[in-house]
Order: structure tokens, then sequence, then C-alpha cells
């Protein structure tokens, strides 16, 4: 199903019950259940895509908190990478640089400093679910983590001038009665990344996420592709999977005493000039 007259399509569905919605929308959305991911790296895209992710420099191997016992070691980015253009890979390479002479305890990211992770890099929230709220204008996604917000409009034009923000503009449309595919634009680029390897992008990116459930709907998977002629030199290809969750929605607030108590030099947490009340 393409674009036409989707809203009346889908709301023609819906009308018509829930067995003749599900045979056309795959059902991301429930109160009974969330997604749930573990790990918090992208993994490799499907076989022919072309380029995957940025990886951890080979001469700083990397062993996480799901890599057995072991000394926990910080994320080196490979700025090699022949997908990076200079200035990319020079501004990673700086960002190397803090972590590997002791400046930095941890390097920058948005989920560990309370900004909104944007496209695609929320999707690597881990350990914390993620909702969607599907109806036949918007589909919403919410994430338990500081109950950040996306929005997906269901039509099939992007708006003629379109502000930068954290998430952009996505719109979005489904294919195939398992497959909700996303396209977004105008997304702003200061302390938003990639990934945890601090990989930026530049107002030019456009992200096109198709998000796809399992036979059997009990694993979502996601796969990006992410295009940026200012910042790489091909496009890049990631992916990321959930499984199907019965975590309710609990409250979770970032900011709350998240302070820098062992002198890592973190970055801080933004602050107001004022209180909100």
């Amino acid at each position: 199903m393409r674009f036409g007259a989707v809203s009346v399509s889908l709301l023609a569905m819906w009308l018509a019950g829930p067995a003749a919605a599900q045979d056309k929308i795959p059902n991301l959305a429930s109160h009974d259940f969330a997604w749930l991911a573990l790990g918090v790296d992208w993994l490799d895209p499907p076989p022919g895509l072309g380029h995957g992710p940025i990886r951890n420099d080979p001469a700083y191997p990397l062993h996480g908190n799901r890599d057995g016992p072991g000394q926990i070691t910080p994320r080196i980015a490979n700025i090699k990478d022949p997908a990076l253009k200079p200035w990319a890979a020079k501004q990673m390479q700086e960002a190397n640089e803090e972590i590997l002479s002791g400046k930095r305890g941890l390097p920058f990211s948005a989920q560990s400093t309370c900004y909104p992770g944007g496209v695609p890099e929320q999707l690597l929230t881990p350990a914390e679910p993620v909702y969607f709220i599907q109806t036949p204008k918007e589909v919403w996604m919410v994430w338990e983590s500081d109950h950040q917000v996306r929005r997906v409009y269901m039509t099939d034009k992007h708006s003629a001038n379109v502000k930068p923000s954290w998430y952009g503009e996505s719109i979005g449309h489904y294919e195939d009665g398992d497959t909700l595919v996303v396209d977004t634009v105008g997304l702003q680029a200061r302390n938003s990344y990639l990934d945890w390897f601090r990989t930026p992008h530049s107002e030019k990116m456009h992200v096109v996420e198709r998000f796809k459930l399992s036979p059997d709907e009990k694993v979502l998977t996601a796969v990006v592709k992410v295009e940026d002629p200012d910042t790489f030199n091909e496009p890049l290809y990631m992916s990321r999977r959930w499984n199907k969750s019965p975590n309710p929605l609990l409250e979770m607030v970032c900011a709350e005493n998240n302070q820098d108590r062992f002198g890592k030099n973190l970055f801080p947490m933004p602050q107001a000039n004022s209180p909100d009340f």
C-alpha cells in the first residue's frame, strides 16, 4: 500500500475491525507490550546493502559490559574508515584523544547527558523499552528513557521548508503488511551523533528506516540507511533489533541527581537559566 488516500484507507481498515487492519498494518502498538533492545551498538545490515556502521578502532579492542569478565574499555572510533570525510575523521580523532589522554572519563553521548538522541541514534537506547502509538495520520514512538517522543506523519511528502530540530521531520508509510518505512530530514547537527563513537553529521543528513516485524511478531528489526554528502563518502547502513517485552511504561527522569562524583570530567547535564516553578 502506498500513499494516494492513505489516511482514508487506514481509517476504513480500522472501521472494518481489528482483523482487517492487521492484514495490512504491522501491529507495533499495544498497552500489553513494549519493545526492548539489548546492547548499545548498531548491528551489521543485511548482506549486500553497502557500508555498515562505524566501528571501534582495531588498535583499541572494545570490551563492553556484556562481553564477559574483564576490564571495560572505552569506545575509540576508527577514524581511518574510508566512509568518513576528513573533517568528520578529525573531529572524531579529537574526541578519541580526550579519552585516551584521560581528559575525559567518558565521551559525550546524548543518552548519558540528557539530550535527545536524535535520528537515528535514539534507536540505540538500551535496557529501557520503546512504545508505539499508531493512528491513521501519525505514528508515535515513545521511549521510557526521559519519555522522549518522536512523531512520524503518515503522508507522502515533506514540508517545503523544514526547520532543523532534534528529531527532524519524519514521514512514513506501510509496506507489505509487516513494515513501517520512515523518511526523515531536517536534523540539527549540534551535539547530535549517529552512535556511541561520536560519528557526526551535517544538517543535510537524510535517514530512511524500515521497521519490520518477524513472522511471529515477537521481534522488531530496523534497517537504517544514512545519506549525508557533507559527512560521508557513501551511504551507511545499520541495523537494530528489539524483542517484544511486557514491561510497563515507568517514570524515568534523566537529569535528577546525575552528577560527576568520581572526578571523571564528564560532560555536564543541560541546565535551565531559571526554575520551572
